[in-house]
């Protein structure tokens, strides 16, 4: 599904990755971890590239606009599969069908009583997950996501967590939080500096472990 071999990003002038060999299959789901510049998102960005008329994207900064209703961003996950005029006459006047379809992502997520606030009104939480909602009513079994729970508190990033790893047969992300990496991906690849320094099941792993390489 994904590979790389000896892959090298730089950006002006500086190596942002280096020697990056891997293989992602279809159906695993991988967390990428490593402190604050250690080439997370690179990577992602990177697989993401690949393939992105296949992949559902959560970027780290959700991709929103502020000035249209939360219906109408997570909307634009469907744009791809509708004619334009059905696009045009929905951004008037919503169709009940899609309506409905936004509403029942958005549910999952506990944000439809939202559903026709703009954006800017919403809490930080609220707008990852509308990006998250987005993501999830494309037609995509692969996601790509940086840093998806970051603005959640614990019981949210569990409840969204757990909805991905349903939703998505084939997930990358990329994670700070090396417990929830560790519950729900069953795969980890460490990244320091721009290279991988770890790639290990996550059976084979202990939190101590991650612990020690990249702390909290």
């Amino acid at each position: 599904m994904f590979r790389l071999e000896s892959a090298k990003v730089t950006f002006q002038g500086k190596d942002a990755l280096t020697d990056i060999t891997l293989s992602i299959p279809e159906g695993q789901k991988v967390a990428l971890i490593g402190r604050s510049g250690a080439g997370k998102s690179t990577l992602l960005n990177l697989l993401y590239q690949q393939r992105p008329e296949d992949i559902s994207l959560v970027p780290q900064d959700y991709g929103l606009v502020s000035s249209l209703s939360l219906y109408h961003n997570v909307y634009m996950g469907k744009l791809g599969t509708r004619p334009l005029w059905y696009n045009l006459m929905n951004l008037v006047r919503p169709f009940k069908q899609s309506s409905d379809d936004v509403q029942s992502v958005l549910a999952e997520l506990q944000l439809d009583d939202k559903l026709f606030e703009p954006v800017a009104q919403l809490s930080g939480g609220q707008q990852q997950r509308a990006a998250i909602a987005r993501a999830m009513i494309q037609p995509s079994e692969i996601l790509c996501a940086d840093e998806p729970v970051s603005s959640l508190d614990e019981q949210q990033s569990k409840l969204v967590m757990g909805i991905l790893c349903k939703r998505f047969q084939t997930l990358v992300l990329a994670m700070h939080d090396i417990d929830l990496a560790l519950e729900y991906c069953d795969r980890i690849i460490g990244l320091d500096m721009g290279r991988i320094t770890m790639d290990a099941q996550t059976a084979a792993l202990k939190r101590s472990d991650l612990l020690e390489l990249y702390g909290e």
